[in-house]
């Protein structure tokens, strides 16, 4: 961390920069009190992402949000206020996405996690009411004086998510905060403190209140931090991945003294911090459909266990059973379309790739390997990397080897026939104009039988297609 006169002239270079200041001004001449918050502050101190200009700033002030509204209006800006009831009215001012917030004293009802909405008079009493003590943290602008009423600025230091108050009541009024605890362990590196853990521990069962949607966002943001597999940890190890990710820690498998086999919690693990170092190394940005696959690929085994009688251990099929149950809890945790989807097919796909390394396939079998992974195959390809997690160097070179090999034969046959861009040498058109038929099932039946030809032997060439459809539409009687 750095030294708080560092932070400190760090965030006095940003509330001098032009957007922070006329804010600022024109709170402070209407009257009103107004303060950066929260994570803005916390990561001033940490060094971390204030940088650029397109950061997002939270502020806190004493004004009404009509009163907001009216100290905004001479900027001749776009406000919205989707978060008036909450007390939130945003502007984008300078690059930066704004979001003001009267200060709030809220209250819960324990049940249902909706709060009945109050307004404060007061920073140091918006602030108790935060989720962890690095986060009620306030710079009062344009004073620049620095508000800690809950020793915020000594949990930095010693790396340590603790609640402002109690943490059972914390938690109570919210228990997202107990998830949030985890993506903070991801993103920050810092732990729970032992109270709060053991809070979290207890209350795990209390999630159940939370809306799904909410549950996504924060396990979307903790997948997508710097150490994800240390926040999926905390999850494990206190009891809430039980009740939002269930799949996970039934990975871990009981290893008998006959089936000695790797225990798939860690393996699963393992692969994470893997993917996230093969997303390094080819330049890919942080990829939360690749970081779900890998997470859950192989959450199938558990049910597919069988030891055999020479004590062996077989999981057949887990590929599939895994896709299914990713598909159903993904769903519960109301992710997008597309990226269930996704990630469901890269589970489906990712043991492919052994079959490869035992033999070296035909033309034919890597073209089908490219068709079915389609758009997700760069994405199937750190998966299959990512799943060697062997201590064995030398099965690890070997199937390091076999990749590779099967990437360059990939690249030479995309660069030869066009890949990417995988279809038979008639479309649905043309097929239909020399077999004299109109749409319907025996189009896609012709189709797909130049498809497989296509697979089988590369480019055929429109004259050759042609004469083979037309000699298997003869057959056909």
């Amino acid at each position: 961390m750095d030294s708080v006169a560092e932070a400190m002239e760090r965030l006095r270079e940003l509330s001098a920069r032009p957007a922070v200041a006329e804010l600022a001004r024109l709170f402070a001449d209407a009257g009103h009190e107004l303060a950066l918050v929260g994570g803005t502050v916390r990561d001033a101190f940490l060094g971390r992402g204030l940088g650029g200009d397109d950061i997002d700033l939270d502020f806190t002030t004493d004004a009404t949000p009509e009163q907001t509204e009216a100290v905004l209006r001479p900027l001749g800006k776009t406000l919205w206020d989707t978060g008036r009831r909450f007390g939130t009215i945003g502007v984008r001012l300078g690059g930066y996405l704004c979001e003001i917030t009267t200060y709030r004293s809220d209250a819960y009802d324990g049940t249902t996690r909706k709060p009945e909405v109050q307004f404060g008079d007061s920073l140091e009493a918006d602030l108790t009411r935060r989720d962890f003590t690095v986060n009620a943290m306030a710079l009062r602008v344009p004073a620049m004086v620095l508000v800690d009423p809950t020793g915020g600025f000594d949990d930095l230091l010693a790396g340590r998510l603790r609640t402002p108050g109690a943490p059972e009541i914390s938690f109570g009024d919210d228990p997202l905060r107990m998830l949030r605890g985890a993506r903070f362990r991801a993103q920050l590196g810092f732990d729970l403190a032992p109270e709060a853990a053991d809070a979290a521990r207890r209350m795990a069962p209390s999630l159940e209140i939370v809306a799904a949607e909410r549950v996504q966002q924060e396990l979307a943001k903790l997948l997508l931090a710097r150490e994800p597999s240390a926040g999926i940890r905390v999850l494990v190890d206190i009891g809430l991945a039980d009740q939002v990710l269930p799949e996970v820690p039934a990975l871990r498998l009981e290893i008998d003294e006959h089936a000695r086999h790797k225990d798939v919690y860690e393996h699963s693990l393992t692969a994470l911090d893997r993917a996230l170092e093969l997303e390094r190394e080819r330049g890919h940005e942080p990829d939360l459909v690749l970081r779900l696959a890998v997470l859950l690929h192989d959450i199938g085994k558990p049910a597919t266990r069988v030891i055999e009688p020479d004590g062996g251990v077989t999981f057949h099929h887990h590929d599939v059973l895994g896709a299914r149950l990713a598909t159903k809890r993904l769903k519960a945790l109301r992710f997008d379309k597309a990226t269930i989807e996704a990630v469901a097919d890269l589970i489906r796909l990712h043991l492919r790739f052994f079959g490869y390394a035992e033999g070296a396939w035909t033309d034919a079998a890597v073209r089908r390997y490219v068709r079915d992974a389609g758009d997700q195959l760069e994405r199937l390809h750190i998966l299959s990397r990512a799943d060697v997690t062997t201590r064995n160097k030398r099965k690890a070179d070997r199937l390091a080897h076999a990749y590779d090999d099967l990437e360059s034969r990939i690249a030479a046959l995309a660069e030869e026939e066009e890949l990417a861009a995988l279809r038979p040498d008639l479309d649905g058109e043309q097929i239909m104009s020399i077999l004299g038929l109109s749409p319907g099932r025996e189009v896609g039946e012709a189709y797909r039988f130049l498809m497989e030809a296509r697979l089988d032997e590369g480019p055929l060439g429109a004259d050759e297609a042609e004469r083979r459809l037309r000699s298997w539409w003869s057959a056909r009687g």
